[in-house]
This record gives C-alpha cells, sequence and structure tokens, in this order.
C-alpha cells in the first residue's frame, strides 16, 4: 500500500506545471504536498520540514534543478537525511542525464509522458526514501551506541569513527596481512590546512559539526572495505589493501580528494569550505614490511608536502633492516 501521507515537494517556476503536478499527486490520494515557485523558496521550506521527495523543473532561474540538488544533498548531509530527487525535463540526451545522476539525481520524468510516469515513479521514490532513511536512522543509532562504548577506546567520540588507537591496530593488521599474501597496504592522511583559521572564526560548536560533517563525507566516499579513522583534530587516516600493487595509487583516492574539496559543507553558520591535503603512504609487500611508526611518520612529513604544494601526493616510507 502506498504511503498517502508521504511529504513531497514540487518546485517549479511555471504555475501551470506545479499544478498540474499538484493535481495528479492529490487525485492519486496523496495529503502531504507543497508547492514552491522557485529553487531558494523551495530550500526554505526544507529547512523548515523535511521532504522524502522533492520533484524539480531541470530549468529554471537564479538556481536550475541540478544545483538545487547540490543545496539538497549537502543540506541532506548536515541533517542525516536522504530526500529522493525526481527532475521534469525535456532533455533526453544521455549526456545530460549522466552528468545529473552525477550531481546527485535519482531519477527523471520526461514532461511528454509526465501524467503516465508521474504516480509509478512516486511509488518507487516512497519505498527508496523509506528504505535510505531507515538505513540512516540504524547508522545514527550505531554511532550513538559506539560513543557509549568509552571503556573500548577505539572511538573518537565526537564523529563516532575510529580513532588513532584503531587505525595503529588496523595498519598493523594489514601490514602483517599484505606480508604473508602480497599486495600493498595504503595508509591515506586527510588533513585540513585550514583547520586553525576556521578555528578562530566559529566556535566549538560549529568546529564540531564540520568535523562531524568531514566525517559522513569521507564515510560516503570510501570503500567499505577499508576503515576510516580520526587520528588528530583535524587529521583523518584510510587504511586500505589492495591485492594488486598497481591498483594502490592515489587514482584510488582521487575521488576522496576531490569530494572534500570540491563541495562545501553545511552548519549552522552556514556553508564552510575546507582545504584539504592528502597523502598516500604505500608499502608494497615486495620491498619488506615497514612498521606502524615508519608508516606514520612518512605519512605526516608527506601532508607537509602536500599543504604546501596542495597537490595529492604520494611518498613511501623507508625499509629498515632487522623490522
Amino acid at each position: 500500500m502506498p504511503n498517502l501521507d508521504l511529504p513531497i515537494l514540487v518546485v517549479d517556476d511555471a504555475k501551470f506545471s506545479s499544478m498540474v503536478v499538484g493535481r495528479t499527486l492529490r487525485n492519486a490520494g496523496y495529503r502531504d504536498i507543497r508547492i514552491a515557485n522557485n529553487a531558494p523558496d523551495a530550500l526554505k521550506m526544507m529547512e523548515q520540514r523535511q521532504v522524502s521527495v522533492l520533484i524539480a523543473d531541470w530549468l529554471m532561474p537564479e538556481m536550475d534543478g541540478l544545483q538545487l540538488t547540490d543545496h539538497v544533498r549537502q543540506q541532506d548531509e548536515q541533517d542525516n537525511h536522504y530526500t529522493y530527487v525526481i527532475l521534469l525535463t525535456a532533455r533526453e540526451s544521455v549526456e545530460a542525464l549522466s552528468e545529473a545522476f552525477d550531481r546527485g539525481v535519482d531519477d527523471f520524468i520526461y514532461k511528454s509522458d509526465m501524467t503516465k510516469q508521474l504516480i509509478p515513479r512516486i511509488f518507487a521514490a516512497d519505498r527508496m526514501a523509506d528504505r535510505q532513511n531507515t538505513l540512516l536512522r540504524a547508522n545514527a543509532l550505531l554511532v550513538e551506541n559506539n560513543r557509549e562504548l568509552e571503556s573500548t577506546n577505539i572511538i573518537d567520540l565526537e564523529t563516532g569513527l575510529c580513532n588513532s588507537k584503531y587505525a595503529r591496530q588496523r595498519l598493523q593488521k594489514t601490514l602483517r596481512h599484505a606480508e604473508s599474501r602480497g599486495g600493498s597496504t595504503s595508509y591515506v592522511m586527510c588533513g585540513i590546512r585550514n583547520w586553525q583559521d576556521l578555528k578562530r572564526k566559529h566556535p566549538p560548536s560549529v568546529m564540531s559539526e564540520l568535523a562531524t560533517g568531514i566525517a559522513r563525507r569521507l564515510s560516503t566516499l570510501i570503500r567499505p572495505i577499508d576503515a576510516l579513522c580520526r587520528v588528530g583534530d583535524n587529521q583523518f587516516a584510510i587504511v586500505s589493501y589492495f591485492p594488486n600493487s598497481d591498483h594502490c595509487s592515489t587514482t584510488a583516492f582521487r575521488r576522496i580528494f576531490d569530494g572534500i574539496n570540491h563541495k562545501a559543507l553545511k552548519t549552522t553558520a552556514g556553508f564552510i569550505s575546507v582545504e584539504a591535503g592528502m597523502v598516500l603512504c604505500r608499502a608494497d609487500a615486495q620491498d619488506g614490511t615497514p612498521s606502524v611508526q615508519d608508516m606514520e611518520r612518512t605519512a605526516v612529513q608527506g601532508l607537509v608536502d602536500a599543504y604546501e604544494t596542495r597537490r595529492f601526493t604520494e611518498t613511501k616510507p623507508e625499509i629498515r633492516e632487522g623490522v
């Protein structure tokens, strides 16, 4: 049975088009429908009360559907919520649709066939949004539970990520695994270069929001098999294993570098841009096995270089005899 109380927001600068969409939804029995005439008004309405499904025209003045989607995804990130985004469009080129999917759009409805497509797409959107938000709530509960496990001392209480102690344990295990199986161990450090400047501008509460936002974004960008840890006030580490050493390169983590640097994070103080430096410290099993301390030391030195060059750099630890 469809959820007829599904919160839906329709955004279209053409009043006739929004009226058609709204009437079609109401005729299908949906009760919680709001309509905005432009993207800024839609964002204000979503801040007042979240929606599960957003239906927006692709082409609008001031802010188009893709730009609106960018803002919605940032807002969702802060609120730990997922909004299913459907764009109304007359554009059917593969390139245009591919760009929109990359920007976070979930689905499309072609205007030429809107009355036939709308309700079935809403049914699917309801299921997907409900599933995503159920998972987010479950994950938030897990994070809260993890924060209570202070006695284990492997959780960063502010972000819910594992801390530096766990990072060292995981790095040690990964190095030993590579030693026995071959391949490469990677220790990627991500540091926020402008963290101190931001601390001077914003109160601790906002900095805490920012740290949590960075943690959430990194969590969505890493592979499920990787370990993400907070190893310092403004430093995060990713521990990974690559069976094929040729795959252990900055290219494998480029999406993380771009994802942190190219999109601002939303806080109660507004959108804040961070300047992240990243270094990949890799250890290939064929060269020998370094110590955890050497991996960490080399990564920190590489991060300093990354801050200066503003590039994603790569480095390797020296293998000392007897290690």
